[in-house]
């Protein structure tokens, strides 16, 4: 037999699943009991738990994130030959969102400290046309809203249970498997104190049904199911002590390589990626003895399905994408493999120092 350790895990999503089944299953059980599966009381609850967390009048529960993302923009009559500014460096789901309304995606330089939305590229960008301006709290470091007339989308599908006071006028949450606060599939939820918007929202996602039945808009369905929101539900009662848990690892592996190129801080980070910066990516992590993942491989612009969209310079964006790697920090994640995981990374850090 061998006594070698088996590599840790990036993310072991089994775990989570595992510590919730007695919770879940009951929860499960009583959706079926009841007989609703759709548009019921758990997702009328989860959305009025959810709108309390965020510290927002309303939630409305939709179908997945990339949905939360377009129904807001939908809500906020952003169609075609609108442009919408978005970060070059974030996930696709951020400017599919945009593509998905019919409006222009236009992608600006990102801060090189930080990852987040640059507030002169957005100003630069900003023409006619432009609608509103998505900034994403990517990895789940709080970003500035930038203050330029315009009204700000908050892509938080990285973001949940973040205390930073943010204000945009709608925010858009995912509740993909991997996400702080996870579900049993896709989810999401569009969180405003705007009633109106909510309204509109929620009228969009079932077909744009109104409240005496009639269709008021055409639209699709972006539901979400009765089983997600009870899931949600019981995450929901772990997500601070989750977010505590992610908070204490990222500070260990901070300790342990201190001289390596980290995302830059914050006090409201909620850690749903603890993300380095290194040269010669791969090498470094053949020395690791754990694994790792890249979030993200590619600028958007570089992403061939939108690379039409590119409006240079996006240098920051590619630096971000060619050198950037995310570190195990989930909340599962026990003392004994943390230790690994620190010993492992203190002694590949040793060639890997912060340039300058």
């Amino acid at each position: 037999m061998s006594d070698v350790s088996p590599r840790i895990p990036f993310l072991d999503l089994g775990r989570r699943t595992r510590a919730l089944a007695p919770e879940l299953g009951a929860a499960l059980e009583r959706v079926l009991e009841s007989g609703r599966v759709l548009g019921g009381e758990r997702t009328e609850a989860f959305e009025r738990a959810w709108a309390a967390s965020c510290g927002r009048r309303r939630a409305v529960a939709v179908a997945s994130g990339t949905e939360a993302l377009r129904l807001a923009m939908l809500g906020l009559e952003i169609g075609a030959g609108d442009e919408v500014i978005v970060p070059a460096f974030t996930a696709v789901p951020t400017i599919a969102a945009v593509c998905a309304t019919g409006a222009t995606p236009v992608p600006v330089d990102v801060d090189g400290e930080t990852a987040a939305l640059d507030r002169e590229a957005a100003a630069a960008a900003i023409g006619e046309r432009t609608k509103a301006i998505v900034v994403v709290h990517l990895f789940g470091r709080p970003a500035a809203l930038p203050d330029l007339g315009l009204p700000v989308i908050e892509d938080c599908a990285h973001a949940h249970g973040m205390r930073a006071a943010q204000r945009g006028v709608v925010a858009a949450y995912s509740f993909y498997p991997t996400k702080n606060l996870a579900g049993v599939g896709d989810g999401g939820a569009v969180v405003t104190d705007d009633e109106e918007l909510a309204e509109r929202v929620a009228r969009l996602r079932m077909h744009g049904r109104g409240a005496d039945g009639s269709h008021l808009e055409r639209a699709t369905n972006a539901r979400m199911s009765e089983i997600e929101a009870a899931a949600l539900s019981v995450g929901l009662e772990r997500l601070e002590a989750d977010n505590a848990r992610r908070g204490a690892i990222a500070a260990e592996l901070r300790r342990a390589a201190p001289g390596l190129d980290w995302q830059a801080d914050h006090a409201d980070h909620v850690n749903h990626l603890c993300v380095i910066r290194v040269d010669e990516r791969e090498r470094f992590r053949r020395r690791l003895e754990f694994e790792t993942a890249i979030h993200y491989p590619r600028a958007l612009v570089d992403e061939p399905a939108y690379a039409a969209f590119e409006r240079p310079p996006v240098d920051n964006a590619r630096e971000w994408a060619s050198r950037c790697l995310s570190l195990p920090c989930y909340p599962e994640l026990t003392d004994s493999e943390l230790e690994r995981v620190c010993a492992s990374l203190r002694s590949a850090s040793a060639g890997a120092r912060r340039p300058g």
